[in-house]
């Protein structure tokens, strides 16, 4: 089967998960200075944080297929796993936003985090297990330094939330920070083989 579908599909859920988190900030109608906004910064905070991190995830994953060019059962499998992961992160954005960051939403949030990065990572692997591998996919994300970090800082975040939430959102902060800076791997291995072609 041909990657065109799944990603119009997963286009599709991301732009849902956006309009989501979208429709859980509330506007204050009476409110009309700036000073009146206090109660709902924690939440447009957390929209904020939620919209990098699936801005970059919507990113990455069109990356991704952009150097894949079939997709197997077990890949349509591990991609929906890693969109219900992304599906829940309205709804912790919104709990943890609603709740002035407390430590159980603030932990929560990481570990929708956490799980969102293994669920990449198991969809990227069945992509390069795929039969007759991905070879460009590969030498791409090379050690892939940023994708073994991530899930580190998640998994000091989660316990810290009870120490300091602001530790943690932190943390996470200084994940998408990390993935916010344009990650242009894959486009420069498919520059790379464009130029190995032609010179062939």
């Amino acid at each position: 089967m041909q990657t065109g579908r799944l990603e119009a599909f997963s286009d599709g859920v991301l732009a849902i998960i956006i309009t989501v988190m979208l429709l859980t900030l509330k506007v204050p109608y009476d409110a009309p200075t700036l000073a009146d906004l206090g109660p709902v910064v924690p939440t447009l905070l957390s929209y904020i944080l939620s919209f990098v991190y699936v801005g970059v995830y919507w990113n990455n994953h069109h990356h991704m297929f952009q150097v894949t060019e079939r997709v197997t059962g077990a890949v349509l499998w591990a991609n929906l796993h890693l969109l219900f992961w992304l599906s829940l992160i309205p709804f912790v954005t919104g709990w943890m936003g609603a709740n002035h960051f407390a430590p159980t939403p603030t932990a929560m949030y990481g570990v929708v985090l956490l799980m969102a990065a293994i669920a990449y990572y198991i969809l990227q692997c069945t992509i390069l297990a795929a039969p007759g591998g991905n070879q460009v996919l590969a030498d791409a994300i090379g050690n892939d330094w940023k994708g073994k970090i991530s899930p580190i800082l998640y998994v000091l975040a989660i316990p810290l939330s009870y120490v300091s939430p602001w530790i943690a959102n932190g943390l996470y902060v200084l994940v998408a920070l990390l993935w916010l800076v344009p990650d242009r791997r894959i486009e420069k291995t498919v520059e790379a083989c464009q130029r190995r072609d032609r010179l062939a």
